[in-house]
């Protein structure tokens, strides 16, 4: 079996969950296993990740960022 038959599916340091509709809604981040805030829009995601080493050159780069019940652009629960 080569690498090509059995790509290997990494785990991204920074993890977004869904949104929590509580007012006002926001998602939480984790990072590296570890929850590390609230984020209420993307620049959120970015300065925790900052906060820890992390500089992200692509947010949609699942061996980055996994965004969890929804992408990026999801910041409310309509």
């Amino acid at each position: 079996m080569t690498e090509i038959d059995s790509p290997h599916i990494g785990s991204p340091r920074i993890l977004v969950y869904g949104v929590d509709p509580g007012p006002p809604p926001f998602r939480i981040v984790q990072i590296d296993g570890q929850v590390v805030g609230e984020a209420r829009a993307v620049t959120d995601v970015l300065e925790a990740a900052a906060a820890f080493g992390i500089t992200v050159h692509d947010l949609d780069d699942p061996e980055v960022v996994r965004w969890v019940g929804g992408d990026k652009f999801t910041w409310t629960t309509h």
